[in-house]
């Protein structure tokens, strides 16, 4: 089975959809009323049969445990209904499908949730002391242990598409681009956080959801109602464990401290992938849309966000995501179009010079006057429109 397919969508910069078989668009909000209604609890599907309701078409069920809800399923109309990888009692599936339910089984020996509800956590992805047996170590080695796993990861990020979907409504997001390889105290991830931190007062900051200038991200962002102090003071904490390289556990637990110190910090979002999983999710995105397939996730991280992109210095990886915005930018209308901001004048003009092509692209273009070329973080959020630019100040190193 093939990867999800990303539909088009520059029309408005506006949510994706993706699809499993040609011309299925699926849907883009839970729902809880109308023909389509979501049940991702036992306790949500108790009470909606303890209303009344004596028929289930319609019904969309995920990895709900409905053991010991034999009568009640037994009793209700179940025509129509769509159980996706839902625990039941014994020989009750057979019985559902009879009764005109679509039932779609738990994958064996899956270690994620394939038909999912919700984006991850990092305390779900961390879910052990030990790195080796946490759940992101187990979703990669699963990944690359050479089964057969494309149905489960194509139902899995179909589901993550979803639950992004659905959690980005009412939401603005910027997203900010980088290298991975920064380390922690180092000045230019210094610098990174506090552009996070600038443009998180006003919008959610959205990065790969990695390692380097990702986690700098959104650790500023999500310190962005802190005083400047707080994010100081735990840039210090965090250059104990510069990399996560040789010990990812050591590079997490840091992590945990800051955030243990600040629990209540500002929503940030990361869309990382397994396909690069020797990169650990960095725990300062508060909620995570982890795919399997690193080609959509990569067409979503630019899609969502319409505030714009940041793009920091960067190498092969950013260069991509820098020209594949861009080839967005060109084609849409210019109603659609999000501003693009290069930060490093030195970097994207002499190091990797992307800026001089990049402005003769969009000559005579809609996206002309949304190219930008900017040194510091001020510079930067005044673009995006970031009201909090002014506590910084400090500019990359060359």
């Amino acid at each position: 089975m093939h990867a999800p397919t990303l539909l088009p969508s520059r029309g408005p910069r506006a949510p994706y959809g993706t699809v499993l078989a040609q011309g299925a668009r699926f849907d883009r909000v839970r729902h809880t009323r109308g023909r389509t209604v979501d049940v991702d609890s036992v306790e949500e599907f108790d009470r909606r049969l303890a209303r009344g309701t004596c028929t289930m078409a319609g019904w969309r069920l995920r990895g709900v445990d409905l053991t010991g809800r034999r009568a009640q399923l037994e009793t209700a109309d179940v025509t129509g209904a769509l159980f996706l990888g839902c625990r039941l009692d014994p020989g009750l599936e057979d019985r559902l499908r009879a009764r005109g339910a679509i039932v779609f089984p738990t994958l064996p020996d899956v270690p994620v949730e394939v038909y999912r509800s919700r984006l991850y956590t990092p305390q779900e992805l961390y879910d052990t002391a030990d790195y080796q047996t946490s759940l992101d170590a187990r979703a990669y080695a699963w990944a690359g242990a050479g089964v057969d796993p494309d149905l489960a990861a194509a139902l899995h990020d179909h589901a993550v598409d979803v639950a992004l979907t659905g959690w980005i409504e009412g939401r603005h997001l910027v997203g900010v681009m980088g290298g991975h390889a920064l380390r922690r105290g180092q000045s230019e991830y210094a610098f990174a956080a506090r552009l996070g931190r600038a443009l998180g007062v006003d919008q959610v900051v959205t990065t790969g959801g990695g390692p380097g200038a990702m986690e700098a991200a959104n650790l500023g962002a999500y310190l962005s109602r802190e005083p400047q102090e707080a994010l100081d003071a735990a840039l210090g904490v965090l250059a104990a464990a510069p990399s996560f390289v040789p010990d990812v556990g050591a590079w997490v637990r840091a992590a945990f401290e800051v955030l243990d110190a600040h629990p209540h910090g500002a929503e940030t979002l990361g869309i990382p992938t397994w396909h690069y999983g020797h990169e650990p999710p960095n725990p300062f995105a508060t909620r995570i849309a982890k795919y399997f397939r690193n080609a959509t996730r990569e067409a979503i991280l630019l899609e969502v966000c319409d505030r714009g992109i940041v793009f920091l210095p960067g190498a092969a990886g950013t260069l991509q995501e820098v020209f594949q915005d861009a080839c967005e930018n060109y084609y849409a209308d210019e109603s659609a179009i999000a501003p693009m901001v290069l930060v490093g004048r030195e970097h994207w003009t002499d190091t990797v010079p992307a800026w001089p092509l990049l402005r003769t692209l969009a000559r005579g273009r809609p996206m002309e006057d949304h190219v930008h070329l900017v040194d510091t973080v001020e510079e930067a959020a005044e673009v995006i429109g970031a009201r909090g630019s002014r506590d910084s100040r400090v500019a990359p190193d060359a």
